[in-house]
């Protein structure tokens, strides 16, 4: 195979992919479990007959060959449908070709109607499923076998060379504690594995003050993150809405801080992100939706596989089964804190679990064969479940298990590769655990602002999960038609906002274009900081007074972040050591809140709480959500200091592309401060 991507520079390089073949005992088992889900099929659907002993076998054949030609045919012909439409013209496909098996085949199969086959297509895919997981051929194989296999054969187009590309798995808030737990108690396996065999090293990096997606992404793929104070904020002087979950808004903040560098640029891909990076491909970016179109190759490659869509429409069903399952024992059990788990919401977790990640694996290995410099994604799922369920409990590890086979199967697909890759494992931020601030006092702070104003009319917007973005999106792309107007994004007319970004709020008052500064806020709603400050599940103020500069008020004492005085008690006590630090630069932000609200945070039981309805929650600080990781292989090199901010993360990543790119020695043995045992 040549040199694997870890190898000292300096030798020899070469890169041989390896050409992929079937294994035959792997092809006689797949072609068992198929004839074996086609016996079920005809025995559970009435409008299916065998009508032949051996027909199953014989059918099956039949049906796999087809398979393997015609969807192909079909995504190549680029019809205007995209990820909806098109899932559901394959699946469609899928019993079209059982129907045309029987005609094939009338002695052998009868299909008494299109409905009939339909859902014998989809009990097939259940019962494939189900008998490789029985039988040990489990869905990994499967995997491999009609995915990953088939991609390889499909190199049209690429470049193929010697020099490594790096190829960047975000896992959307999991923080370093998790991780370690996850490494110690079996849920991420393969992480485990490289960090033993392979030497891997772990990382903590610290986030900006507003730890969500928006701003940590910004910071790591454009290399710029100012004037993000939070998932959502209010730009004054417009009257306008700004929210990382809106496409025109994600793209707008791009091209305010793109240079044309980024961590993805010159030829890179971007997958399942809310910003590109500067990438020249893209999936589910939420900053690109015009540039993907209505009909995306990449979802016509993906979609080209007949079994990648029954495969995910029964595991789509499996994962809502699972949540409505966990959703019942958590009530039984009685498990505090419980997050709310109805509605759509099993939907939605289904789509992030298994639509979504398998489409980002999916452009990840077509990235792979085509040999991409450099490939950033993102998976959701952990930070999905962990919003709803809670950081460690047991249907949150068992996402993150999943994502970490998913990691297995990229890593076995290197050696297919037109380059060889290294792999890194990073996280944006983290969550910290606790009952949210309604669930607490049965009022939010909306209301705990209304009734501490002196006359006007709050308006309460919570903050939204940057992954509902990506579906969002998903759907808009779906659908085939632009977005339509965004509701509430003007804010003009409002007396006051209030938003929430994980335990971090942020009131503005819209008397003026500009921010007020804490006397003004004192002469015009004299009660409304003393409501806050004094309330047991608020932690801090941050607040511009016009004597003092920034200050930071809490309940029993207040801090001058100009020279750092403290009056009383230090309200930034039980927070980090760069909590200052952090509520310093974002003071400086032209759109930051006339008053920034943090939840309290108790370090004993390491909990907060969130002015949005997530018991665990992101956004501001307090506990784990500050303390993601980066896992890279020793052949990268290590930070020499402790990495604080997104902007560093994006520094050290990005030397990490050009290293590759220019041949450059990489610092083995670098030191850091910040490095995990």
């Amino acid at each position: 195979m040549g040199i694997e991507p870890g190898a000292a520079y300096g030798e020899p390089v070469t890169w041989r992919p390896v050409t992929p073949r079937i294994g035959l005992g792997r092809l006689l088992v797949g072609s068992a479990i198929l004839t074996a889900s086609v016996y079920v099929a005809a025995g559970l659907v009435p409008g299916v007959a065998l009508d032949r002993p051996g027909a199953a076998v014989v059918v099956a054949v039949v049906v796999a060959v087809l398979n393997v030609v015609v969807p192909p045919v079909v995504a190549a012909l680029r019809l205007p449908f995209t990820v909806a439409a098109g899932f559901l013209a394959v699946l469609f496909l899928d019993a079209a070709l059982l129907l045309l098996a029987a005609e094939l085949l009338p002695d052998w199969i009868s299909v008494r109607s299109f409905g009939d086959a339909l859902l014998a297509a989809i009990v097939i895919a259940a019962v494939a499923v189900v008998l490789g997981v029985l039988f040990g051929t489990n869905d990994d194989d499967e995997y491999s076998l009609r995915v990953s296999q088939r991609i390889a054969r499909r190199r049209g187009g690429a470049t193929r060379t010697a020099v490594p590309g790096v190829i960047f798995l975000e896992i959307d808030g999991l923080s370093i504690t998790v991780l370690q737990l996850a490494l110690r108690s079996g849920s991420a396996p393969n992480l485990a594995r490289w960090i033993a065999e392979e030497g891997y090293r772990l990382v903590e990096w610290e986030t900006d003050l507003s730890s969500q997606t928006g701003a940590s992404q910004a910071g790591i793929l454009l290399g710029s993150n100012d004037d993000i104070p939070a998932f959502r904020w209010v730009e004054k002087a417009s009257g306008r809405l700004v929210s990382c979950s809106s496409p025109p808004d994600c793209a707008e903040i791009e091209r305010r801080r793109s240079t044309g560098r980024g961590l993805l640029a010159g030829g890179g891909a971007s997958r399942g992100n809310l910003l590109s990076g500067d990438a020249d491909e893209v999936i589910l970016t939420v900053s690109r939706m015009d540039a993907e179109k209505r009909s995306n190759p990449g979802y016509r490659a993906f979609l080209a596989n007949g079994f990648n869509v029954t495969r995910t429409l029964v595991l789509f069903v499996w994962e809502v089964l699972l949540e409505w399952t966990a959703a019942a024992r958590q009530r039984r059990r009685d498990v505090r804190p419980r997050g709310h788990r109805g509605g759509v919401y099993p939907v939605l977790r289904a789509a992030m679990c298994v639509f979504v990640r398998d489409l980002i694996v999916f452009g990840v290995l077509s990235d792979m064969m085509r040999g991409r410099p450099a490939v950033y994604a993102t998976f959701s799922s952990y930070d999905e479940v962990a919003h709803h369920s809670g950081l460690e409990r047991a249907d949150t590890m068992e996402a993150l298990r999943k994502l970490d086979e998913q990691f297995g199967r990229i890593e076995r697909a290197r050696r297919y590769a037109a380059r060889p890759y290294h792999l890194v494992v990073l996280s944006d931020h983290g969550q910290t655990q606790g009952a949210t601030f309604r669930q607490r006092n049965g009022y939010g702070l909306d209301d705990l602002v209304e009734r501490s104003l002196s006359g006007g009319a709050v308006t309460g917007l919570e903050g939204g999960d940057e992954q509902h973005a990506v579906l969002a999106h998903a759907g808009r792309e779906a659908a085939g038609r632009r977005e339509a107007k965004r509701p509430k994004n003007d804010v003009s007319g409002r007396d006051v906002v209030v938003l929430g970004s994980g335990n971090l709020g942020l009131v503005y008052l819209m008397d003026e274009p500009r921010r007020l500064t804490a006397e003004e806020i004192e002469t015009r709603h004299p009660g409304l900081l003393p409501s806050l400050c004094e309330h047991p599940h608020v932690g801090w103020l941050l607040v511009r007074s016009a004597a003092d500069g920034a200050m930071v008020h809490g309940p029993r004492g207040r801090r001058r972040l100009t020279d750092d005085r403290v009056d009383g008690e230090d309200p930034l006590a039980p927070f980090p050591p760069n909590a200052a630090r952090h509520l310093r630069r974002t003071d400086g932000f032209e759109h930051v809140a006339d008053i920034m609200v943090g939840s309290f945070y108790d370090p004993d039981l390491d909990e907060g709480c969130a002015f949005e309805e997530l018991i665990s929650f992101h956004g501001g600080l307090g506990g784990p959500q500050t303390r993601p990781f980066i896992l890279h292989p020793p052949a990268l090199g290590g930070p020499e200091e402790p990495i604080v901010g997104a902007v560093a993360v994006h520094e050290l990543l990005s030397g990490w592309v050009r290293d590759q790119q220019s041949g450059a020695a990489p610092q083995r043995d670098a030191p850091s401060l910040a490095e995990v045992e």
